[in-house]
């Protein structure tokens, strides 16, 4: 019989179901949660978070790993430090950390550092004093810091402050008070400071760019946010979500991808990550008659993008083809295994180009394991 020993051939299918399963009571009550918090929100006109962990799609090894850590840095009030690549979702991950922490009821307050000019920055951090110069509001302007207050203040692109700014920032940090631009008086301030960069901050304090003191100050809790290269997995369920929202948005039928287009782009490098995942789906919807989206269709999109592309993974079989395929052919359970295995080692060597170190995180196994494995199908 096929399921002879049922008990082992299927535990890894019971325990992916166990953990799916739980991901998704999580997602319901974090849901729940959010709507309420939403709700509070509009009746006081504060800022909140506008996502949970729920929001961060992914079953991944990789993406359970990072929501993990994030969950258990939401439950203390240390500094944050978000490192990833850009399009990873830092910036949804420091809106789910804060809607599970403490702070939840408190303001959410988020400043993109790369995207104020710098003269502007002190200001925006620390607010001015009425009269402060000339053309300043009679009435002075409450900073970050302050309408942060009994909330998070989530600072994206810390990479890109100023040295300038740096040591302000720190003693901000170290004495939980600001001094706003023309004015003598310091004010108490109690934020939780989440922080992201794209950057090497290591590199940037070895080169002089970043002070090596706020660097320890922020790097307390630091989790690195994976790139989508390296949980390819997810890559069909966030097609569903990122299809869903473009529908909502352009009050279209979501795009439906076949199972070549879908193996087609869990292939691809996407240095852009999930970003560039959502660019590339939009083109396709846009260029298409039909909301169903084919390999080619994406090929087209990919090449015209300059994407560097790799052989794509072997598509699965649709229920109709493996039913038939069954019939014609019936062989022992191992073998089936055995040849999945080595389609699988195959296509991830092949996405990685050959770099086995990166085709063992891909497969989620160590690289002591795929050696072996790469030894038996040799």
């Amino acid at each position: 019989m096929l399921f002879d020993h049922a008990e082992t051939s299927l535990q890894p299918l019971v325990g992916k179901f166990a953990l799916l399963q739980r991901d998704l009571d999580d997602a319901r009550r974090e849901l729940a949660s959010q709507r309420i918090s939403q709700e509070k929100s509009q009746r006081s006109g504060q800022r909140q978070s506008r996502y949970t962990f729920a929001s961060f799609v992914g079953a991944s090894p990789a993406a359970v790993e990072v929501k993990r850590q994030a969950r258990r840095a939401a439950q203390t009030a240390s500094p944050v430090l978000l490192l990833g690549e850009t399009g990873t979702g830092k910036e949804l991950l420091a809106h789910a950390i804060h809607a599970s922490s403490a702070r939840a009821d408190g303001p959410f307050i988020s400043l993109n550092i790369a995207a104020v000019p710098d003269t502007l920055l002190e200001a925006e951090f620390f607010g001015v004093a009425p009269g402060a110069y000339t053309g300043a509001d009679r009435k002075g302007r409450e900073g970050k810091f302050r309408l942060a207050h009994g909330g998070t203040l989530f600072l994206d692109e810390i990479g890109d402050m100023p040295l300038g700014l740096q040591s302000k920032l720190l003693r901000a940090l170290q004495e939980g008070e600001i001094e706003p631009l023309g004015s003598n008086k310091l004010m108490p301030f109690d934020a939780r400071v989440i922080a992201a960069t794209s950057r090497d901050l290591n590199k940037l304090v070895r080169e002089g760019n970043f002070r090596e003191d706020l660097f320890y100050r922020l790097n307390v809790l630091p989790i690195r946010v994976p790139p989508l290269r390296e949980r390819r997995e997810d890559i069909p369920a966030l097609v569903e979500v990122l299809g869903e929202d473009m529908a909502l948005r352009s009050g279209a039928q979501p795009p439906e991808l076949s199972a070549d287009a879908l193996s087609l782009l869990s292939a691809q490098v996407w240095r852009g990550n999930i970003r560039e995942l959502r660019n590339v789906l939009e083109q396709a919807t846009m260029r298409s008659d039909s909301h169903r989206i084919l390999a080619s269709q994406l090929q087209a999109v990919l090449r015209e993008s300059g994407v560097a592309q790799v052989e794509p993974v072997p598509a699965l079989a649709t229920p109709g083809e493996a039913a038939s395929a069954v019939t014609a052919t019936v062989r022992p359970l191992a073998e089936q295994v055995a040849e999945l295995e080595r389609q699988a080692i195959e296509a991830a060597m092949t996405a990685a180009r050959g770099n086995k170190a990166a085709a063992a995180k891909m497969l989620g196994i160590s690289r002591a394991t795929l050696y072996g494995r790469l030894d038996d199908v040799a």
